[in-house]
């Protein structure tokens, strides 16, 4: 089995820039609702994943920042405390577990570094829960 069967394509992703600003990711992500988004550059390629955590230590950390000033920080000014690795579309389905254990989704890029969608913990998850389903109905 291969990594493509769980991908969801980039056309589905939210994605975020490295010039998105504070604001507009907060706004996006509550909108969304989602505490993980990945950050995809200008060439396409995966560049990380901004979670809530990295907005809410930049906020923190940042004396006497609100809305307005939010404007004027971009997502590559803030430090990313969890780093999402990515797979390649032709990796094994050994090292998507690996990473899909501690990550709740996992980026996958094609052999140039270009972000082509992820795969949920989530879907990974309900694949593993219908095998084991089967094979207690003895379909396996």
């Amino acid at each position: 089995m291969k990594v493509a069967f769980f991908l969801t394509p980039k056309s589905e992703v939210i994605c975020l820039t490295p010039k998105t600003t504070m604001r507009q990711a907060l706004e996006r992500m509550e909108r969304q609702s989602f505490a993980a988004v990945p950050l995809v550059d200008d060439n396409g390629c995966y560049a990380g994943t901004i979670t809530e955590g990295d907005l809410l230590w930049k906020l923190k950390n940042t004396p006497n920042l609100d809305l307005g000033s939010m404007e004027k920080i971009t997502l590559k000014d803030i430090t990313q405390h969890a780093t999402n690795k990515p797979v390649r579309i032709d990796s094994r389905i050994v090292d998507l577990l690996s990473l899909a254990s501690s990550q709740n989704f996992v980026p996958v890029v094609d052999d140039q570094g270009i972000f082509i969608g992820i795969v949920r913990r989530r879907e990974i998850i309900e694949y593993c829960a219908d095998l084991i389903k089967e094979k207690e109905a003895g379909r396996i």
